[in-house]
């Protein structure tokens, strides 16, 4: 069958492209921006990638197209597909019908970490020799793919809250019906989709009814948000983790690389990794709760789990230039930015940490979470705030009262003039974008060559 989707280089979509390849279907998709890693990942797959929405893309028809949830009426792919009356699907319920039906799904869901915690679960579970499937909203370092059907019925997924299409306004993971759920954490995002905090918690609860009461809910001890979701009706077995959970870690270095598990009161072994971060910590429990429901016990998981490598664009090293090292990161709430600038802090101690950031989410562009900002950079010496001249509202008024020397810029060349005039050997530079940001650690790296 000939697939064409649109929006294909979304990361979601440009797994879900893999997965129909691997099926054996003849895979073809659409893009506004076709950049790195998916781009890359996909072309390397041999999947025909052509810049824009162009009707002609859908000619001759292909038999199926799979919209993406950026697209919407009056785009002139979508219109072209509703007039010719072509058959459409939304990602989510093509994953559904043709790779989850029959399989033990695992999905993790929650605010934050949920593509770090979903490429830990599918590493310890291929670590414990159980070849999953997965498909992740990233690339995970130990696979250098984002999604692949796996030789077993378990198969791992990225269970995102965010709308499936703009025909089904119900949250991706609604579709998924997991056997073993992990609610990572819960806080107000996707502005743009979502007036409330109470409104997520609705659909949080969609995916809890979803649950089999021989499942498994795993979910962090102090998160009020996730125990609100469970208190609106729970039907299966809940484990919690962190303060007061069922699991928890005993710290034995202060930025997260080495820690204790602990599981209903006895210790079962230390995890020495690569990653930092209390936030890290945190989705290593999650990740062993949920390896040990399908039969990974604790010892082997925690093994697992000091090979696990993280996924690119997540603290990703991506050069090291006369003793300045650059990082790439993708994240774009105030909650994952400091969690981050925290661990590596804790990490570097008291080298210099500067800290580049690109507002570009849907909910940053409406402004949503601008009160967060100042107090998410408190770790950092130096901040650069990127504001193009279409962002829509005030940065630098928003981030006038920070703690940490700021500067406003509203260009790239700008950003590396900045950076330049301030980097020693030993800098951290943390560049922070869910987005290419404009290539600008390659030309940042290239400036401090020069």
């Amino acid at each position: 069958m000939h697939i064409h989707i649109l929006g294909i280089c979304g990361t979601f979509m440009g797994s879900l492209a893999v997965l129909a390849k691997e099926l054996g279907h003849r895979v073809t998709g659409s893009d506004a921006s076709v950049y790195p890693p998916m781009s890359t990942q996909l072309e390397a797959q041999g999947i025909e990638l052509m810049q824009g929405y162009l009707p002609e893309h859908l000619q001759p028809a292909p038999d199926l197209v799979v919209i993406g949830n950026a697209l919407s009426r009056g785009n002139p792919a979508v219109e072209y597909v509703l007039n010719q009356g072509l058959p459409y699907v939304s990602g989510p319920q093509w994953l559904a019908d043709h790779v989850l039906q029959g399989r033990w799904v695992l999905g993790v869901a929650g605010t934050h970490g949920k593509t770090t915690t979903t490429s830990m679960l599918a590493w310890v579970l291929e670590h414990a020799g159980m070849s999953p499937g997965f498909l992740i909203g990233g690339v995970p370092q130990n696979f250098g793919v984002s999604a692949r059907l796996g030789g077993t019925p378990f198969f791992v997924v990225e269970a995102d809250e965010y709308d499936s299409a703009f025909f089904d306004k119900r949250s991706k993971f609604v579709h998924y019906r997991p056997r073993t759920a992990i609610l990572n954490n819960l806080e107000f995002d996707h502005a743009d989709i979502f007036p409330d905090l109470a409104a997520i918690e609705r659909q949080f609860h969609h995916l809890v009814r979803t649950v089999p009461g021989e499942g498994l809910i795993i979910h962090p001890q102090a998160e009020e948000a996730l125990a609100r979701v469970v208190k609106m009706g729970c039907w299966t077995p809940v484990q919690t983790t962190g303060a007061g959970g069922q699991w928890q870690a005993r710290l034995l270095s202060e930025d997260g690389s080495r820690f204790e598990v602990v599981f209903d009161g006895k210790v079962e072994g230390t995890v020495e990794w690569e990653l930092t971060g209390q936030h890290n910590v945190a989705n290593a429990l999650a990740t062993l709760a949920a390896a040990r429901h399908v039969g990974v016990v604790p010892e082997l998981g925690i093994a697992g789990l000091s090979s696990f490598k993280s996924v690119k664009r997540r603290m990703e090293k991506v050069a090291e230039v006369k003793g300045v090292t650059i990082y790439d990161d993708f994240a774009h709430h105030p909650t994952a930015i400091a969690t981050t600038l925290d661990g590596l802090r804790k990490r570097v101690g008291a080298a210099q940490v500067v800290a580049v950031i690109e507002p570009r989410s849907n909910s940053m562009k409406l402004g949503a979470h601008r009160d967060g900002l100042p107090d998410s950079v408190v770790q950092a010496d130096q901040v650069f705030w990127y504001a193009p001249a279409n962002l829509g509202w005030d940065l630098a008024a928003t981030v006038a009262g920070s703690k940490v020397p700021t500067q406003v810029c509203d260009s790239l060349e700008a950003i590396i003039e900045g950076v330049k005039a301030v980097a020693a050997p030993g800098t951290q530079v943390v560049i922070m974008s869910n987005g290419g940001f404009g290539g600008l650690h390659g030309k940042l790296a290239k400036a401090l060559e020069e």
